[in-house]
């Protein structure tokens, strides 16, 4: 994630060849440019989706 990043919540996978923004409620790919492994980065994100969702409000300023 980036400070004040654009909506959607989303998160970014950077690899040695290649990069991808995946939505965090939905876990799509938004873009992705290059050639990247997404499978390990997804798992985690499933497992982690509240701790996504808590950090994008606090990165944001969305946080009530």
């Amino acid at each position: 994630m980036f400070f004040a990043d654009h909506d959607p919540p989303h998160f970014h996978v950077l690899g040695r060849d290649g990069a991808a923004q995946v939505r965090i409620d939905t876990l799509e790919v938004i873009v992705s440019s290059g050639r990247i492994a997404l499978d390990e980065a997804l798992a985690w994100a499933a497992q982690n989706r509240p701790l996504l969702e808590r950090k994008w409000a606090e990165y944001s300023g969305d946080e009530p």
